[in-house]
C-alpha cells in the first residue's frame, strides 16, 4: 500500500484512525512531533501538558450484569467524576442496558395489572422514581456532551480558519520569488511548525485542506529545486523522523495491553502524516509498507484479542440460551397453589439475575437472544396470570358469600329473642371461617363490618344474661328459704288433703324461677324432701314415681337444658330396650318347661310374677317417654 493511499487506512471499527482520535480527543490540539519524545520518555504520565499525556483509562464493567440501581449509580458516578467524551462509550452501554431493564420490568408490571383489573376505562400507571433518577443524570450528560461538541465546533472552524490562513501564506511565500534560499526555509520551517499545532478541523474539510497543504509544499520543494543540499538535507531529516515512527511501532508490537498500543499506533499515523513531510522517493514506498506492515501486524493481535473476546461471547450464550430454555420450562409446570407460585417466582427472579450477570453474547444474536428470553419471561407471567385470575373470581365468589353473612350479622344484631338468634349467629360465625379469602382491597372493610355485627349483638345478649344472673340469685335466695318452711311441714293423714298440700308446695317452688348453674344442687334438695313425703302417702308405686318424674322435667324445661331433656329421653329408651329384652327372654325360658308341669310348678309361678313386674316397669317407662315426647 503506497503513502497516498493512506487515507484509505481503515482500523477494525471500519473509520479512518486520524479521524476518529478528531472526534474522540478531549483535547483538540493536533499532537505534534513531540508525542513521540514523550513517547520515548518513561515519565510521560507526570508531564503536564494534557494534550500529550496518556489518556486516563476508565474500565468498562459488564452493564448487562448490572441492576437498575446499579447502573444509575455507575452513571452518576462517572458524569460527577470523568471527562464527558471519556464516558461517551460507558454513558451508552449504560442507558441501553438500563433500559432493556426497566421496559422489561414495565411489561412484568403490566401484566400484572391487567391480569388483576379487567374493568374497561382503567389505564395501566406505574411511578417508578428510579427511572426519573436515571433520566435526571442521564440528560445532565447529554447537556454536558452537547456543550463540549458546541465548543469543539467553535475550536474546529477556528481551526480552519487558521490552516486556511497558513497556506495562503505558504503561496505567498512561494510566490513571492524571494532570493535569499535560507530566508525562505526559516519562513517555511516556521509556517509548519505552526500548521503541527493548529489544532483540529472539520471531519469534512479534512481530506481537502490537507491535500491543498500537501500540494503548496511540493510546491514549495519545486521551487526550491535549484538548493538541491537544502531539500535533500530535509528529505533526509524526514526520512529519519519516519524510521523513528518505525522503530516506535515495532515496539508496541511488544505491548502487553493490545488496546493501549493500538491507540498509540494511532497517534503515530497522526504524526507521520501530519507533522512530518514527504522523503525521497526512492525510500518512499519502502518504508511506507514497512510500516503499513507493523499497522497490519497490530491489526491482527486485536482482531487475535477480538476473537477471544467472541469466544468468551459465544460461551455466554450457551449459558444465555439454558436460562431461556430453564424458564420456559418454569412456564409450563403445574401450580395449584399461591405458595407454590411463590416458590416459582423466586426460582425465575433467580434465572432472571443470572441471565444478566451471564455477560455479552455476540452482536448478530443480541436482539434475537433478549427477544427469546422476554418470550419466557412472558409466557411465564401469562401461566402464572391464569391461576391468579381464577383465584381473583373465587375470591369475589367468597366476597359475594360473606356479604351475605355481614347482611344476615347486621339483621340479628338487634334482636332481643336470644334463644332463637344465639344458635343462628354462631352458624354464621362457622360458616364465615369456611369461606376462603376475598380480595385484599375489601379483605379489612368487609371483616371490620362483620365483627362490628357479631360484636354488638353478643355483647347485648351477655348484658341481657347479667341481668338475668341476678334474678336467678334472687330465685335461689327465694328456694333456699322455702326449703327451710317445708322441714316444718307434717302430714295430716288425710290422703286428698296432703297430696294437694305437696302438689301446691310444688307449685310454689316453680314460681320462684331458675337459680344460678352453680346451685343448682337445691332441686336436689327439694326432691329429697318430696320423696320423703311421697313415701309417707298411700301412693301408689307408679302415681310416686310419675310425680317425681314430672317434677324433674319440668325443673329441667325450666332451665332451657335442650341437652339434658335429651340424654334423659335418650336414657329412657334404652331402659325400655332392657325390659323388653327381660321379659322376652323370661317368656321364651318358659317355652322349655314341659305344659304337663307350668301349672303346678312354683319356679313358672314366680317367673310368671316377675314377667308381669317387668310388664308394669315398662308401661312406666313409655309413660314417662310419651310426657318428654308432649313437651
Amino acid at each position: 500500500m503506497s503513502e497516498a493511499q493512506h487515507d484509505n487506512l481503515q482500523n477494525a471499527d471500519g473509520q479512518d484512525p486520524i479521524e476518529q482520535q478528531i472526534e474522540q480527543q478531549d483535547d483538540v490540539t493536533i499532537i505534534s512531533q513531540s508525542v513521540l519524545e514523550e513517547i520515548d520518555n518513561s515519565n510521560a504520565e507526570e508531564n503536564e501538558d494534557d494534550s500529550i499525556k496518556e489518556k486516563h483509562e476508565i474500565p468498562m464493567l459488564d452493564y448487562d450484569a448490572l441492576s437498575m440501581e446499579e447502573l444509575t449509580d455507575e452513571l452518576e458516578k462517572l458524569v460527577e467524576n470523568e471527562k464527558v467524551m471519556a464516558i461517551k462509550d460507558h454513558a451508552e452501554g449504560i442507558r441501553k442496558a438500563f433500559s432493556d431493564k426497566y421496559h422489561h420490568f414495565i411489561d412484568e408490571k403490566r401484566e400484572e395489572f391487567n391480569a388483576q383489573n379487567n374493568e374497561e376505562g382503567v389505564d395501566f400507571e406505574y411511578h417508578f422514581p428510579l427511572k426519573n433518577k436515571f433520566d435526571t443524570i442521564f440528560n445532565a450528560y447529554k447537556a454536558n456532551k452537547a456543550k463540549h461538541f458546541k465548543q469543539l465546533q467553535n475550536n474546529l472552524e477556528h481551526n480552519f480558519a487558521v490552516r486556511e490562513a497558513l497556506i495562503e501564506e505558504l503561496k505567498q511565500l512561494i510566490d513571492s520569488g524571494d532570493s535569499n534560499i535560507g530566508d525562505m526555509f526559516k519562513k517555511a520551517n516556521d509556517i509548519r511548525e505552526r500548521w503541527k499545532n493548529a489544532g483540529a478541523i472539520p471531519r469534512d474539510k479534512y481530506n481537502i485542506l490537507w491535500n491543498n497543504y500537501h500540494f503548496h509544499t511540493e510546491r514549495f520543494y519545486d521551487v526550491m529545486h535549484l538548493d538541491k543540499e537544502a531539500r535533500d538535507l530535509d528529505l533526509k531529516n524526514n526520512l529519519e523522523q519516519k524510521q523513528h515512527i518505525i522503530v516506535k511501532a515495532k515496539e508496541l508490537l511488544n505491548e502487553e495491553d493490545v488496546m493501549k498500543a493500538f491507540r498509540e499506533l494511532q497517534l503515530l499515523h497522526r504524526v507521520w502524516k501530519e507533522e512530518i513531510g514527504p522523503v525521497d522517493r526512492e525510500h518512499r514506498e519502502a518504508i511506507w509498507n514497512e510500516f503499513s506492515e507493523i499497522t497490519k501486524q497490530m491489526h491482527d493481535k486485536r482482531e487475535a484479542l477480538y476473537a477471544i473476546a467472541r469466544g468468551k461471547e459465544t460461551e455466554n450464550l450457551a449459558v444465555k440460551n439454558e436460562i431461556i430454555t430453564q424458564i420456559e420450562a418454569l412456564g409450563t409446570e403445574k401450580i395449584d397453589s399461591h405458595s407454590g407460585w411463590q416458590a416459582q417466582i423466586k426460582k425465575l427472579e433467580a434465572l432472571r439475575e443470572a441471565f444478566f450477570k451471564a455477560g455479552k453474547v455476540p452482536a448478530e444474536v443480541t436482539e434475537d437472544t433478549w427477544s427469546k428470553f422476554k418470550n419466557a419471561v412472558r409466557a411465564f407471567n401469562v401461566h402464572k396470570n391464569v391461576f391468579y385470575k381464577d383465584i381473583k373470581h373465587e375470591q369475589h365468589e367468597n366476597l359475594t358469600k360473606k356479604l351475605a353473612l355481614v347482611e344476615q350479622a347486621k339483621s340479628l344484631q338487634e334482636s332481643t329473642d336470644f334463644n332463637t338468634a344465639t344458635p343462628i349467629m354462631k352458624k354464621i360465625q362457622d360458616d364465615w371461617k369456611k369461606i376462603g379469602h376475598v380480595p385484599r382491597k375489601y379483605s379489612d372493610s368487609i371483616w371490620k363490618d362483620f365483627k362490628d355485627a357479631c360484636n354488638a349483638y353478643f355483647d347485648r345478649m351477655h348484658e341481657a344474661r347479667n341481668a338475668e344472673s341476678s334474678e336467678e340469685v334472687e330465685a335461689f335466695e327465694k328456694k333456699k328459704a322455702f326449703l327451710e318452711e317445708l322441714k316444718d311441714f307434717t302430714l295430716s293423714g288425710e290422703h286428698k288433703a296432703d297430696l294437694d298440700a305437696i302438689k301446691a308446695h310444688i307449685a310454689t317452688w316453680k314460681t320462684f324461677g331458675k337459680v344460678p348453674f352453680n346451685r343448682r344442687h337445691i332441686e336436689g334438695k327439694f326432691n329429697k324432701i318430696l320423696d320423703a313425703l311421697f313415701e309417707k302417702l298411700s301412693m301408689s308405686k307408679k302415681d310416686t314415681e310419675m310425680m317425681r318424674f314430672s317434677n324433674r322435667l319440668e325443673q329441667l324445661s325450666e332451665g332451657d337444658d335442650k341437652r339434658a331433656l335429651e340424654q334423659e329421653q335418650f336414657f329412657i329408651r334404652k331402659k325400655i330396650d332392657e325390659v323388653q329384652s327381660e321379659i322376652f327372654q323370661l317368656e321364651n325360658n318358659i317355652q322349655f318347661i314341659s305344659s304337663s308341669s307350668k301349672g303346678e310348678n312354683p319356679f313358672i309361678k314366680e317367673v310368671q310374677k316377675n314377667i308381669e313386674r317387668h310388664k308394669d316397669d315398662l308401661k312406666l317407662w313409655k309413660e314417662k317417654l310419651q310426657q318428654i315426647k308432649n313437651m
